[in-house]
This record gives C-alpha cells, structure tokens and sequence, in this order.
C-alpha cells in the first residue's frame, strides 16, 4: 500500500468521542512498551505521527490516525503497565475492551508481542479474548532487528506454540527500527480494506 497521507486524527477513552465517519479501522492492541506506536509510525512511514516513548504507559486513549483519507490505525493502551495504578489500569482495560466489543468499524486487530520474548501470560489471555470475539487479527512479533538470525525461527515457533489456534499465516515478524515486515503487513492489511 502506498501511504499518500496519514494524520491524528483523535483520541478517546468512550464510543461517543470515536469518530463518525463509518471507515474501516485497523488496531493495535499489545503490553505496554512493545513498540505499538512505534510500529504505527513504521507502517505510515512517519518518524514521530505516534507519540513513543522508553517509559511504559504513554498511550492512554485510543488514538486515531486516518490513513489515505480512506481509513483508521487505532493505537490503544497497553496492558500489563506494572507502575500504573490498579484504577488506571482497569480505565486502560475498560477503553480497549469496549472498543474492542463495540466498533462495528473494526475490520482487523494487530495484536503486537515482543520477538525476542515468548507471549506472557497476559498476550496469552488477549489472544485468546481476541479469538472468542471471533475477529480478524494478526499476531506480530515486533523487535526483529534486535534478534541473531539463527534466533529467529526459534522464537517463532515459540510464539506458535504459546498461542494455540494462532496459524503460522497469522504471524509477522516485524521490526519497527528496520522496517522489515512493513511490505508483508500492508499485503495482509489490504486484504481486509478491500
């Protein structure tokens, strides 16, 4: 896919202050710090679109970007954020939950895990939210340019195994610092746009 114009668009914590407009909307969901926002601004081929940072937690709306006047990348808040407190932590679950649940506009979820990790236990619980929603989504494995290439199949298949029903066609090795994947992303998120 050819990226002509990506720009924020909005954020929200409720349905009412989503946008109206009734185009597709792809999303990110993924721990705190894995790189989602990072990824975003790979994928749009931007250096700073999405705000990023090395301290966990900074995203904490659901941010919008309308990408070729034609359709959404929606960063939500990460889970597992440890320094939060337990009532910003319920408020980030509550915001991805019900957007997750609610957005008739969601055409696909990005679930974003760390490469060089095997899935914790909560990646392991939003996989298995995501498949009981019955929604299309990708698992991708982001931080692969921190890996030696003969870890990489290795981690994979860890990733395999940690998400049972997860179909090797469902995964992307990603890094968001190379940009290696980015082409193989847009292939498979155009298939759902069309």
């Amino acid at each position: 896919m050819k990226i002509y114009s990506a720009t924020y668009a909005l954020s929200g914590v409720r349905a009412e202050q989503y946008p109206i407009a009734g185009l597709p909307e792809i999303a990110l969901v993924g721990r705190s710090n894995v790189g989602k926002s990072s990824l975003t601004n790979a994928l749009l081929a931007r250096k700073s679109l999405a705000r990023t940072s090395s301290q966990p937690g900074k995203t904490q709306t659901a941010n919008f970007y309308l990408v070729n006047e034609s359709f959404f990348i929606v960063d939500l808040p990460g889970y597992g954020y440890a320094k939060a407190s337990k009532s910003d932590r319920a408020r980030f679950s509550n915001i991805v939950g019900d957007y997750l649940e609610s957005r008739e506009e969601l055409r696909l979820v990005l679930q974003v895990v760390d490469l060089r990790h095997p899935p914790t236990a909560l990646d392991q619980e939003m996989f298995q939210y995501l498949r009981a929603l019955d929604v299309p989504r990708l698992v991708i494995a982001n931080k692969l340019d921190k890996l030696k290439r003969g870890e990489i199949e290795r981690q994979r298949k860890v990733i395999l195994a940690a998400l049972p029903g997860l179909s090797p066609e469902q995964l992307v090795l990603f890094s968001a610092e190379t940009k290696q994947g980015v082409s193989e992303l847009w292939s498979r998120v155009d298939v759902v746009l069309d």
